[in-house]
């Protein structure tokens, strides 16, 4: 999934790709479970490459609370410029700037779109992934999922912090 810049000729070209969901590696945190739509705008000036696009599918993620499967709708925009790799002098140490988290480096006259899409999903994915918003999740003695069923657990524990408190009360 690499973009080809010596192909490009033209101050302003359009790219627009569906790539099969086959054609991304498992990864820990999610599977990529839709095709995925990559469209984007490329714009050239000389050796600089500005990519202004966005990346459109669906990812199956495990839901924090009851580790069953669900599936988030991606749908990310971006805006890179991507510079050669030879202008890459980060060897003193300096301040980060608003336009470095916007700014990539490119080689051999490709840019790895598979990274860049990996980036947007991670992107769109939040913190917690939650299957629904009231999701009950786990028992934490038996693991039942409280979503689709009850348990006999006990549910209050007891805190031995707070034992001799207890002992009073019930002597008092």
């Amino acid at each position: 999934m690499l973009l080809d810049l010596s192909t490009i000729r033209s101050a302003h070209e359009r790219y627009e790709k569906v790539y099969r969901p086959e054609a991304f590696a498992p990864d820990d945190d999610y599977r990529v479970a839709a095709p995925v739509a990559l469209a984007l705008d490329i714009y050239k000036d000389r050796e600089t490459f500005r990519l202004v696009g966005r990346v459109q599918s669906e990812l199956e993620l495990a839901c924090s609370r009851c580790l069953e499967p669900f599936r988030w709708k991606v749908d990310e925009p971006f805006e890179l410029t991507y510079r050669p790799q030879r202008e890459n002098t980060g060897d003193a140490e300096q301040e980060i700037e608003e336009r470095d988290f916007s700014s990539a480096f490119y080689q051999n006259d490709e840019i790895d779109l598979e990274q860049l899409m990996r980036e947007r999903f991670e992107m769109s994915m939040p913190m917690k992934p939650l299957c629904r918003a009231d999701c009950k999740g786990l028992c934490p003695t038996c693991g039942t999922n409280l979503n689709l069923g009850t348990c006999a657990c006990k549910t209050e524990r007891d805190d031995p912090r707070f034992a001799a408190l207890k002992e009073m009360r019930r002597d008092g």
